[in-house]
């Protein structure tokens, strides 16, 4: 059973959830995504994660490579999974849809081999983070992975420059490095940072860690 707690939705505002996927598509992170399943490698008949799934755009990518895989995408907020269902449904997808959070994840130890997380990493406050990767490490089968993609601050948001927001203002983006040292700490191997990117957001990096 779920119990109701405070969470930061995807736009930072519930009220902003209709504007979600035209805002993704203009600021470019369908590619970034797409990269995120190509390096994830779906196994066909594999067990598939994405945590804070939002609207269900990377469950739709990770169906149309791993057409046999079994899909689940977990996210806090019930209108985002509502616009998920209906999107995967409308794609011919069946997915497990549950509402629930990263670090409290409702799966069985080693009943899952990928983990894919979404510009989502951001958005937990700091002892979250390492709670919610502890906890892919407890559900991640042996030789399984997790392929997370994440803003960061190596590089200044074009954005941020012309706006010159306020100290503190906006997503808690994590400096360069934070997430690899936190999936080591978690009991994750061999993270890396897979590649690097820019949109006028800010910078992003892939990283991937093994179980």
């Amino acid at each position: 059973m779920t119990t109701d707690r405070a969470y930061l939705p995807a736009m930072g505002k519930s009220s902003l959830l209709p504007f979600y996927d035209v805002f993704s598509t203009l600021f470019g992170a369908k590619d970034a995504q797409w990269q995120l399943v190509a390096q994830a490698s779906l196994p066909p008949g594999g067990t598939v994660l994405e945590i804070g799934c939002g609207t269900g755009n990377v469950l739709v990518l990770a169906g149309r490579v791993a057409p046999g895989a079994t899909l689940i995408g977990l996210d806090p907020d019930a209108d985002a999974l509502a616009v998920a269902g209906r999107k995967t449904a409308r794609a011919g997808l069946a997915v497990r849809f549950d509402r629930g959070y990263a670090d409290r994840l409702p799966y069985d130890d080693g009943s899952v081999d990928r983990v894919l997380s979404s510009f989502m990493f951001h958005h937990l406050p700091g002892e979250q983070k390492l709670d919610a990767l502890r906890e892919v490490h407890r559900v991640l089968a042996p030789g399984g992975s997790l392929h997370l993609l994440d803003f960061d601050h190596q590089e200044p948001a074009p954005v941020h420059r012309l706006l010159r927001p306020k100290r503190g203002h906006g997503h808690g983006h994590s400096p360069g490095g934070v997430a690899q040292a936190l999936m080591t700490e978690a009991g994750l191997r061999d993270a890396v940072e897979v590649s690097r990117g820019t949109s006028f957001l800010g910078g992003f990096a892939h990283y991937r860690a093994s179980r």
